[in-house]
């Protein structure tokens, strides 16, 4: 979109294709220095920033013979030596408004003297055309260096474009700067695989629509259009992210990152889909916080999802269901999902519960663990395929207090463990769902404040290596993205989703002897409804 900048004042923009000029932009309501009429005399609608069409008629007569009176004074440089209060006697005298800075003052009768002692209709000619001649060459400026900036193109609306100089920005980058564009919703963008930056900054950036504040134009130099753009460009690279931005996923936020670490963006980290001639099944899991909740968000719709990942098994974990909802719960499922297997918790109503809904018959299905101890709170559901096990988990919290930080890492993990390298003796396993561990540093955005959490323990972070990792199970996320920082669950609590302050508690892992048929392990960070987001895997067959 095109642009017309107004010379001389910093960070106000005005769309070129403005058909109609709004009341309070006509003659006389524009001022210069100050948005409430304080300074030089207003701008007519067809002055085309103009001179000699701003000043009244009746004006003329007593501008002539105090310009008489006072043509000594007349020269600018007599004005910047002049007081605030003799600038203010001098314009009181001539009927010009008084309130203002020096600079407003200094300005007025600049414009003033300008008509009666300094121009005719030849100079207001030249004038008008070297206007025009800087209007061209700073739109051409600015759309080199602000491509990214949009503002709504609309007859009635004038839209500013403020940056407040009083708050101090930090942006630390590795290495590339992002690349920052305002829409005109008022969200900012910060796009780039390798900026990190200090996400507790407040936001100061914003665009305010029906509103003109600033100086006249008119009475500032006319060279320094181009200052004014790199300075603006400059600006916006350093605005830190906002709490409001659209994908806040895309900016490295973590405490105390490592140099080589960056931001996970599926935009752009994903490979390109299978064709339709490589065998693959994709397989999608989700902690959903309550099935019923979700199904209830007028946000959220199951059947744009499938139709955008074309999954062919979703797993759920967290489903919260009684076995009396679960019959309801089926009725409503997808077209093509007729296969669904659900397990509850019987100890506890209304807690856990996990799923696996395919459009694949299973061979077999199991639920559970087969160990009465751990299977009453409807924690994992087996499904067996030509090619694999697909396993749905939804691993205990360790809890408040880390109540349950024993039973965890010394009964479910190693039960669990035992149980997949049995199935494993068969053919390969797929393990998947909310395994509540953070395993590594990169996996968290503040672990050293964690180190007593649960799900970031050095107990559970142990019992996750030697009860999986380290006995053949590959993590794909990681082995496809080492450096990194992607996060699954983000807490309600503290709104961590907007700042992207998460945990990586959710995992496709896979035995060691399929890991390399791996085509895509991803997140999908912008996928909401609950306080974790969905995870895939596209698996080649």
């Amino acid at each position: 979109m095109n642009h017309t900048l107004i010379l001389g004042f910093r960070n106000f923009f005005i769309p070129k294709r403005i058909a109609v000029i709004p009341k309070s932009l006509r003659t006389g309501a524009l001022i210069c220095g100050n948005p409430r009429g304080m300074g030089c005399q207003g701008l007519s609608s067809t002055s085309k920033l103009g001179i000699s069409s701003i000043v009244q008629p009746e004006e003329t007569t007593a501008k002539g013979k105090i310009a008489e009176n006072l043509s000594a004074n007349t020269n600018p440089d007599t004005f910047e030596r002049m007081t605030v209060q003799e600038l203010k006697t001098k314009l009181r005298s001539m009927g010009v408004p008084t309130k203002g800075s020096k600079r407003d003052l200094i300005c007025a009768l600049k414009k003033f003297f300008a008509v009666e002692v300094d121009e005719d209709s030849q100079e207001v000619a030249e004038d008008e055309k070297s206007t025009k001649v800087n209007q061209v060459q700073d739109e051409k400026s600015f759309k080199r260096k602000a491509k990214r900036l949009s503002v709504e193109d609309h007859a009635e609306d004038v839209i500013t474009f403020s940056v407040d100089k009083g708050i101090k920005r930090r942006t630390k980058q590795t290495p590339a700067d992002p690349n920052i564009t305002v829409d005109t919703s008022g969200h900012t963008q910060v796009s780039s695989t390798t900026s990190k930056v200090k996400s507790n900054t407040k936001k100061e950036l914003s665009l305010n629509t029906n509103k003109v504040s600033g100086k006249n134009p008119t009475c500032m130099g006319r060279g320094l259009a181009s200052e004014i753009v790199s300075e603006d460009i400059e600006i916006s690279s350093k605005v830190d992210i906002s709490e409001h931005q659209a994908e806040p996923w895309t900016v490295l936020a973590h405490k105390k990152p490592k140099k080589e670490w960056i931001p996970y963006n599926p935009r752009t980290m994903r490979p390109p889909p299978l064709g339709s001639d490589v065998k693959h099944v994709k397989l999608m899991s989700w902690n959903v916080n309550g099935l019923r909740a979700l199904l209830k968000l007028e946000s959220f719709s199951a059947l744009e999802l499938a139709q955008r990942e074309d999954f062919d098994v979703l797993c759920l974990q967290e489903t919260k269901l009684q076995e009396k909802d679960v019959e309801a719960i089926k009725q409503r499922l997808l077209e093509g999902y007729e296969n669904s297997f659900w397990t509850c918790s019987v100890s506890k109503l209304g807690y856990s519960g996990t799923a696996i809904i395919s459009r694949i018959p299973p061979l077999s299905v199991r639920y559970g663990l087969g160990i009465s101890d751990h299977d009453s709170e409807g924690r994992l559901v087996t499904t067996e395929f030509d090619s694999f096990y697909l396993i749905s988990g939804y691993v205990p919290n360790s809890g408040d207090g880390l109540r349950r930080l024993s039973y965890r890492i010394t009964e479910w993990d190693r039960s669990l463990s035992n149980y997949v390298k049995e199935l494993e003796k068969s053919k390969p396993v797929i393990l998947t769902g909310d395994l509540n561990c953070a395993h590594e540093e990169i996996d968290i955005y503040n672990p050293a404040g964690n180190k007593r959490s649960a799900g970031f323990t050095i107990e559970e972070r142990k019992s996750f290596e030697d009860n999986f990792l380290n006995k053949g199970f590959v993590d794909t996320f990681r082995k496809h993205h080492p450096n990194v920082v992607g996060y699954t669950y983000w807490g309600f609590r503290h709104g961590g989703r907007k700042t992207n302050k998460g945990w990586r508690l959710d995992y496709f892992l896979v035995s060691e002897s399929i890991a390399d048929n791996v085509h895509d392990s991803y997140i999908l960070p912008d996928v909401k409804g609950s306080d974790h987001c969905p995870i895939g895997l596209v698996l080649k067959l």
